[in-house]
């Protein structure tokens, strides 16, 4: 699992391999994240919009912005959590995958939250981000 906490508010993440929806002849990989987010904030959070920044294992990027997450710009109390499930294919067989979320708090003001680097690999692979 891969976790950073910015501003109080933690964000891990658990990538994993979906082989069934993946076609190695195709160039095609797929892997799912589930994220967790944790408010250790003492006031309400809100989650506005997503940053994300993905090298696939030739080097090529991709930015992808967008409000909220899977559709929802959940809020989140003193030691709330949310999470969510969501994918990413790929070209080639491994990939990294970091980002930034922007929120608001309570009183209006505009912050943005670390989402760490994570690697997206094979099973059995070697890991490329510790």
């Amino acid at each position: 699992m891969y976790r950073a906490v910015t501003n109080d508010i933690e964000v891990q993440v658990e990538p994993f391999f979906l082989p069934d929806q993946s076609d190695p002849d195709e160039g095609r990989f797929v892997w799912a994240y589930q994220v967790t987010i944790v408010n250790h904030s003492n006031e309400k959070v809100q989650l506005l919009s997503r940053y994300w920044h993905i090298t696939d294992g030739l080097g090529r990027t991709q930015e992808v912005r967008g409000a909220g997450v899977v559709g929802e710009q959940p809020e989140l109390g003193p030691d709330e959590s949310y999470r969510y499930t969501s994918g990413c294919p790929l070209p080639t067989t491994s990939g990294i995958m970091v980002g930034r979320y922007t929120m608001r708090s309570a009183g209006g003001v505009l912050f943005e939250i670390d989402i760490p680097a994570f690697s997206l690999d094979l099973p059995g692979a070697d890991a490329t981000v510790n």
